[in-house]
């Protein structure tokens, strides 16, 4: 290929603040065609990215090589499907699918074809937790025993939509939206769940699906992860709060990436991914006693820049998988894992129990 074509279906939230920039923004790809039947959405797909505006998705799979699947959750497997059952390559937004049953069909489909199936994991990729990952990679952590992360807003009035109002087969709610990202992450991290503990609550009225949760998940390794998502936090934590067996890291305030692709700053500007120097984290211990040698109080508290982010990765990561046969950015099969985990969440809270996975 001279160059990717790729179709995108839904020009919402999604597919406008991050996958439309992110994929008009990576070498090789080309943003072809837009599955929106909004006229204003229309005009900006074609006025800002030179795309085709097409109101059916059965008028996108002639138009593209790679197929991006960024529409409400109720319909990620089965836009998924047909593109897979028209020979094409296919990124779906997370979550992959309602359960973790669809998602293995979906694999099975994508493996038995031929074709690249991936999930846009995006938060892999943000600065902040590549940071924890290198700090754990390094060793300067030590043995990591707790893993606290938190996607906590404070949204008193609902805005409304399917995400918060919708009807069941909707998969709306924060378990499925940005616990898809906690889970990821903390498996990411520290590896595979065998335990899963969950509180799920709606606290606001005319809301129907989760807007306050908390999931506390034991790694088969031993070390546990708690993990936070609310609507209603009107004092936020730390965003990472990481503690290992030789010092900790906290860190507060959000990857910056989503605020400046919001902002409409192109992702490929320098200096897209930076932190802001104020929001770096901080590792180390409680402070070193004064007997302690000079080197100790020095390491006892050091300011860490934070990684850049790089959300770019993912969509240079599918070109290299269609390119040159490369692994894909994300392996679906993880995004099963973490489907499997949010279904025993979603059934922990429900019994008000621990769930176990084999």
């Amino acid at each position: 290929m001279s160059e990717i074509r790729v179709g995108l279906v839904g020009y919402g939230t999604a597919g406008a603040y991050f996958h439309a920039p992110l994929i008009h923004a990576t070498p090789g790809l080309s943003l072809a065609a837009v599955v929106t039947g909004k006229p204003d959405r229309q005009a900006e797909v074609t006025g800002r990215y030179g795309a085709t505006a097409v109101a059916d998705v059965r008028d996108l799979w002639e138009r593209c090589d790679l197929v991006v699947v960024a529409s409400p959750n109720r319909t990620h497997v089965s836009t998924a499907a047909a593109a897979l059952g028209h020979g094409l390559p296919v990124v779906v937004d997370k979550p992959l699918a309602g359960t973790a049953e669809e998602g293995r069909d979906l694999v099975r489909l994508a493996e038995g074809r031929g074709l690249m199936l991936t999930v846009f994991h995006n938060r892999r990729w943000d600065g902040d937790f590549r940071t924890v990952l290198r700090l754990a990679g390094e060793g300067r952590l030590g043995e990591v025993r707790r893993f606290e992360s938190r996607f906590e807003r404070w949204r008193p009035a609902p805005k409304g939509g399917w995400r918060e109002t919708g009807a069941p087969e909707e998969i709306g709610g924060l378990l499925y939206d940005l616990g898809s990202h906690l889970v990821d992450q903390a498996v990411q991290l520290l590896g595979p769940v065998r335990e899963v503990y969950c509180e799920s609550d709606v606290r606001r009225e005319g809301v129907t699906f989760d807007d306050d949760t908390f999931i506390a998940l034991t790694h088969a390794g031993g070390a546990r992860s708690h993990l936070w998502a609310s609507s209603v936090a009107a004092r936020l934590g730390p965003r990472f709060r990481v503690l290992g067996s030789r010092a900790g890291f906290v860190k507060y305030g959000m990857d910056v990436q989503e605020e400046r692709l919001r902002a409409g700053i192109s992702p490929g500007s320098p200096g897209f991914g930076d932190d802001e120097e104020e929001r770096w984290g901080v590792l180390g211990t409680e402070e070193a006693p004064e007997e302690a040698p000079e080197e100790a109080q020095e390491e006892a508290q050091q300011v860490v820049r934070t990684e850049a982010g790089a959300y770019l990765d993912f969509y240079r990561g599918v070109a290299a998988a269609l390119r040159e046969g490369a692994a894909p950015p994300v392996d679906p099969r993880e995004a099963v894992e973490v489907l499997t985990v949010i279904e025993a969440a979603r059934l922990s809270a429900t019994r008000r129990t621990v769930v176990h996975l084999e």
